[in-house]
């Protein structure tokens, strides 16, 4: 269900692009993600730091793109927010004790030292090759293929690359 909700302002920007335009998408995407941030807000009596952060970019390249009336803005929004997952996960491999996701609350998983530090590191590539991967795609497909590799195509590749954790972290998982 968490999953679907955090999808939902991808699909939004889909469907308001397929019904309308760009622009109409790009308010579409921003009212979603605040709504988003709202919800969690709300729900769990907290700031979601991820969706903040993504609330931000959203905020800010769409409104770029709403008021110079240029579509690049928004499409390089995946490019900003990806490079700076890429550095927030970097840099925590030298600031603190823990890198970042060692930090963020585990209910299932407790890995040791070392193994975090490598799914860490692998995140922040991760993050960094679809920074670019998204410029590649902006820069050298037509505007309709592009919503549809952001909405879709990242989504797919987010998932086999979770997927490709479970050798890795297999023997750590509660076994009930």
């Amino acid at each position: 269900m968490k999953a679907l909700l955090d999808f939902a302002p991808a699909l939004v920007f889909f469907g308001a692009y397929y019904k309308t335009d760009i622009y109409t998408a790009t308010v579409a995407l921003i009212v979603a993600m605040l709504a988003l941030v709202a919800f969690y807000r709300i729900a769990e009596k907290r700031w979601h730091k991820t969706h903040l952060i993504t609330a931000v970019i959203v905020t800010v390249m769409g409104g770029l793109t709403l008021a110079i009336h240029d579509p690049r803005f928004i499409m390089y929004k995946p490019t900003v927010l990806y490079a700076v997952f890429a550095l927030v996960l970097l840099g925590s491999h030298v600031i603190g004790d823990k890198v970042l996701l060692q930090r963020l609350p585990q209910k299932t998983l407790q890995l040791p030292d070392p193994l975090w530090r490598k799914i860490n590191f692998a995140w922040a590539l991760y993050f960094a090759f679809c920074a670019v991967l998204n410029i590649v795609v902006a820069l050298n497909f037509d505007e309709s293929t592009w919503v549809q590799f952001k909405t879709f195509g990242f989504t797919v590749l987010m998932f086999v690359f979770m997927l490709a954790h479970i050798p890795f972290v297999k023997n750590y998982l509660p076994q009930d």
